[in-house]
């Protein structure tokens, strides 16, 4: 018995049969008309940083000298090494508390260790800052007159 082919069937294999001739017509036409498409799609750049379609004029360019051009990073300001600030929290029973500095809203943990007798919340405070296990810590603390 032979392949049954259905009225849908075969109606689906035409229009495929006109899109592949539609198709292949369409290529032809481009080929016969002599145009790229690539150096359509080309564009350049000029000295001003523009769009043209036009190249560039080599002869204009402009000589560099390497030992012109510095690569570096800008140097980093001296921070003083003393801040100050108020202290925003402190639980004598349990040896530490919170120092909020005076000039951003950082909050630096501190030590009873580090801190003089006496201090409570609300003094003004000068102090140093380094590195703690977690991060930045307020070292030699000393009460100051605001």
């Amino acid at each position: 018995m032979g392949n049954f082919i259905g009225s849908n069937k075969r109606e689906l294999e035409k229009q495929k049969q006109k899109k592949r001739m539609e198709k292949q017509r369409r290529k032809e036409e481009r080929k016969a008309s002599g145009a790229s498409s690539m150096d359509d799609m080309i564009a350049y750049v000029d000295a001003n940083g523009n769009l043209t379609d036009t190249p560039p004029d080599l002869t204009e360019k402009e000589e560099v000298d390497a030992e012109d051009i510095s690569i570096s990073t800008p140097k980093k300001e001296e921070e003083d090494p003393v801040k100050s600030g108020r202290v925003e929290f402190f639980n004598e029973e349990k040896g530490f508390g919170f120092i909020k500095d005076r000039h951003s809203v950082e909050k630096y943990f501190f030590h009873i260790s580090n801190a003089p007798e006496g201090i409570k919340t609300g003094d003004f405070v000068t102090y140093e800052l380094e590195q703690g296990r977690k991060d930045m810590i307020a070292v030699r603390i000393e009460i100051s007159k605001k």
